[in-house]
């Protein structure tokens, strides 16, 4: 078992990692009858979209000696109403940690990048738009 769900009332739940203990809760969004208090269920699939491209492209780099630290996203995702779905998800990543990469290195981060699990996971109609910013 990966992890419990207990739900709160008030359109609440609150999540447990069973291996580290970790809890998360979430909040139904304002436009959805919520609080918007906490992420909401899809905007966790969203963020764990960009949780999980920058964990591939972070052993990628372990495995060519390369630094990404600091690296970071900008995670937008954008709804469609009929039916309520994730319609589009656009990721913004800004490669950071060294002064420069090669083509070569660029190359298998990106790769990295778009063939993480949760990429391959979601379903096809979901729109996903990313950009890759050297810095």
């Amino acid at each position: 078992m990966t992890s419990t769900i207990i739900y709160k009332g008030g359109l609440r739940t609150e999540m447990k990692h069973l291996q580290s203990g970790t809890i998360v809760e979430t909040d139904a969004p304002v436009d959805n009858n919520g609080k918007g208090e906490r992420f909401s269920p899809t905007d966790l699939v969203a963020t764990a979209l960009g949780s999980c491209m920058l964990t591939i492209m972070g052993i990628s780099a372990n495995t060519q000696g390369v630094n990404i630290d600091g690296s970071e996203m900008e995670i937008t995702k954008i709804m469609t109403a009929a039916p309520r779905k994730i319609g589009e998800i656009i990721v913004k990543v800004k490669i950071k940690g060294q002064e420069t990469y090669s083509e070569k290195d660029q190359i298998i981060l990106e790769r990295a990048a778009l063939t993480c699990p949760v990429y391959l996971s979601l379903h096809e109609d979901v729109k996903k738009t990313v950009e890759f910013v050297w810095e």
